[in-house]
């Protein structure tokens, strides 16, 4: 359904020119859900917005590598394509439904607007398809729901809205950013239970921006790492969770809290800063803050080399040597650092 190939995208600030996707191929199958993680920073959602080529041009340029949608290469579409292709084909829902929300519009004329324009139904249509996708999300006597303006709803019924005018046209892929950050726990279970559901009625494939590793392990078949604009493990969950082959992933997966942990064991987290994506450092953009550096990693950017069918890592290490080296240097033992 998707692939993208080869992608950079740059952003041209006063600073300089940051490379915030640095050489980014994947390929997603229909009905198939990949979970893209890492830092802040890291340049998972300027991935996201350019498979929609939703980042602002400028600053935003595309010098390299293409993204085809069932065939076609979405950044050489004309503009009246990309309209059509944005919310019919493939719908995005966003990381804070408040500001995704219009305040002064009630949710059912911004949903009936949504069916409307992708679907070209008659007004009493598009209502009592409405409130079937209110119902689809799991939102309570949605026929009253659709008076109500956005504050009138909690953070998680409005994510729920908003994946309810995502889900208007039945697009083919879903691309969800950060859609869980602003929600509490209890509530992200809730989100992507949901997501599961809606999978599995429409067959919509998914992908899953985050940087909560129990985001994705919950929903991914396939997860993508990413670090200074590149990737830099790809995998399926179990691979990522269980077989670990970068040290980047490795410190990542060290650094969530542990319920059996003793009351008195300090949270981990990784040393240092994610570089500077105007100057980066030479070789390994990782080896400033990696606990497995050597030289090699200062003169040599590892690309991904096959660890495994369908695992796929870029460090210099050998799976061999690291799986040596992180257990002679782990604090703790567990499933998360075999």
């Amino acid at each position: 359904m998707l692939e993208v190939k080869d992608l950079h995208v740059h952003l041209d600030t006063p600073a300089g020119l940051v490379k915030a996707v640095d050489g980014v191929s994947f390929r997603l199958e229909a009905g198939q859900t990949i979970g893209i993680v890492g830092e802040s920073g890291s340049g998972k959602s300027v991935l996201a917005h350019s498979l929609t080529k939703l980042n602002p041009e400028p600053p935003a340029t595309y010098p390299k590598g293409e993204i085809l949608f069932e065939g076609e290469n979405i950044l050489t579409m004309d503009k009246k394509r990309l309209r059509n292709l944005r919310g019919k084909e493939i719908a995005m829902i966003f990381q804070d439904p408040m500001s995704s929300l219009n305040p002064v519009f009630k949710i059912g004329r911004q949903l009936m607007e949504a069916i409307q324009t992708h679907q070209k139904l008659p007004k009493k249509e598009a209502r009592q398809k409405a409130i079937e996708l209110l119902e689809d999300v799991g939102i309570p006597d949605p026929e009253r729901q659709l008076q109500n303006y956005p504050h009138q709803f909690s953070g998680g019924m409005r994510q729920r809205v908003l994946i309810a005018i995502a889900l208007a046209a039945r697009p083919k892929l879903l691309i969800a950013d950060e859609p869980t950050t602003a929600l509490d726990v209890t509530i992200q279970t809730q989100i992507i239970e949901l997501l599961k559901k809606i999978q599995k009625k429409y067959g919509t494939a998914i992908i899953m921006i985050t940087h909560d590793l129990g985001v994705v392990a919950n929903l991914s078949d396939r997860i993508l790492v990413m670090y200074a604009g590149k990737i830099v493990e790809s995998g399926s969950t179990a691979n990522i969770f269980y077989d670990t082959a970068m040290p980047y992933t490795w410190s990542l997966l060290r650094s969530i809290p542990r319920l059996d942990a003793a009351g008195s064991e300090r949270l981990l987290h990784i040393e240092g800063n994610p570089p500077n994506l105007i100057h980066p450092p030479n070789g390994c953009n990782f080896h400033p803050r990696c606990p497995f550096a050597r030289d090699a990693c200062l003169q040599t950017d590892p690309a991904l080399t096959e660890r495994g069918t369908g695992h796929w890592a870029a460090c210099v290490l050998s799976k061999a040597q690291f799986d040596e080296e992180k257990q002679a240097v782990a604090e703790q033992k567990g499933v998360l650092l075999s």
